[in-house]
């Protein structure tokens, strides 16, 4: 078995060892389906440096243990990093149990799953934009939260381009941009 089947078999494993059907952990890696697909079902593709962190991120373990570990010490590591969340550290739960605007509470109510994959950061972001004629009201949580899914997947997809031969390009491109969108004295 080459090192890419092994570390894809490894994944499936994984992946099955926790309960997670293809659907699910394409939605909890944030990756694409086919993708997750490939990996799961076939274990014949040759994983991105990008797809393996996010492998990895959703199944509680580091790159370089997923990579290098065999499966008989990530199994145990795994179901470690599975443990409950305790609920000051769950920022779902933070979110639901401190939003305090009507707009905000209903917004987690009609999209749970979305407000599950939202960061600290997010949370405590959308938390502190709470008010009765705040950004929340005025251009609506949905709005709010779909451009942070933007700039989640922007970064995501930057931090994917400069672990490749193209961080030169990418910089140049960044720098130009920049530069247009700098405010003044900084």
């Amino acid at each position: 078995m080459s090192d890419a089947n092994d570390l894809a078999h490894k994944i499936a494993r994984l992946v099955q060892e926790r309960g997670w059907n293809q659907e699910e952990f394409a939605r909890i890696a944030r990756l694409n389906r086919h993708t997750v697909r490939q990996i799961l079902a076939e274990g014949d593709r040759r994983l991105r440096n990008a797809t393996v962190s996010a492998c990895a991120r959703a199944l509680g373990l580091s790159v370089n243990d997923l990579r290098t570990q065999p499966l008989e010490k990530l199994l145990p590591a795994m179901n470690r990093a599975a443990a409950p969340i305790a609920p000051e550290n769950d920022p779902f739960r933070r979110l639901r149990d401190r939003a305090t605007q009507p707009e905000l509470l209903a917004w987690v109510e009609r999209n749970p799953e979305r407000a599950r994959r939202l960061s600290r950061e997010d949370v405590d972001e959308l938390l502190a934009l709470q008010g009765t004629e705040g950004p929340l009201v005025v251009f609506g949580v949905d709005g709010f939260v779909q451009r942070m899914e933007r700039r989640r997947a922007l970064l995501q997809r930057v931090h994917a381009i400069a672990g490749t031969e193209y961080v030169d390009l990418l910089e140049q491109l960044v720098g130009l941009i920049y530069d247009r969108v700098r405010p003044e004295g900084s």
